[in-house]
């Protein structure tokens, strides 16, 4: 049966070009793709014991790092997720992540995702990094993003809100946790129209 809207980004049309680097207005962030020499500084980053909390994601060896990695590269062949590390453009040291997640170009719609290493918090980081993957995915027809994250995790509602990602509402006990069943916060930035 035919579809009867066109896509909102022709399928391949990222698949087609190399993941970009991504630079925050001021300069001091980058947002690349993961390499492989990463590895160590995403296994590290799985160390921490907040981070697996609210990702409910463990990671026990450097050789899931280096297939997480590997994964990334694939996701974007497959338009499917696209993952950025944040780093100081000074000396390219890692400080955390940004991901567009649950990607379905054809309908404008992505899931953002994100997490910052403990010496990253607290700086500003994820804001303006978050702001600047929201541009670019604007500038690629991306239409709706969202965040979802556990209401108990106040961190992410403050970046969120940092960010300009308003609060939709509240999806009742929609996650689980290795504590049990989280209501999630669903905030929302819809691209500008012209006009």
């Amino acid at each position: 049966m035919p579809i009867e809207i066109a896509p909102t980004i022709e399928p391949g049309t990222l698949a087609s070009t190399s993941q970009p680097v991504l630079r925050t207005r001021d300069g001091e962030l980058l947002l690349r793709r993961p390499r492989s020499a990463d590895a160590p500084s995403i296994y590290a980053a799985f160390q921490d014991p907040a981070l697996r909390y609210w990702h409910v994601r463990s990671m026990e060896t450097l050789d899931e790092a280096r297939a997480w990695v590997e994964g990334t590269h694939e996701s974007w062949r497959r338009e499917t997720a696209a993952q950025w590390l944040v780093t100081r453009s000074t000396d390219g040291a890692p400080l955390g992540r940004m991901a567009l997640r649950a990607m379905n170009p054809e309908e404008g719609f992505a899931e953002i995702g994100y997490w910052m290493l403990p010496e990253a918090r607290g700086q500003g980081v994820a804001p303006r990094a978050l702001r600047t993957l929201t541009e670019w995915a604007w500038e690629k027809g991306f239409h709706r993003l969202e965040i979802h994250h556990s209401t108990r995790n106040e961190p992410s509602c403050r970046v969120a809100l940092k960010a300009e990602y308003e609060l939709e509402g509240t999806r009742r006990s929609s996650a689980l946790h290795t504590d049990g069943w989280h209501d999630m916060h669903v905030h929302v930035r819809i691209a500008p129209t012209e006009g």
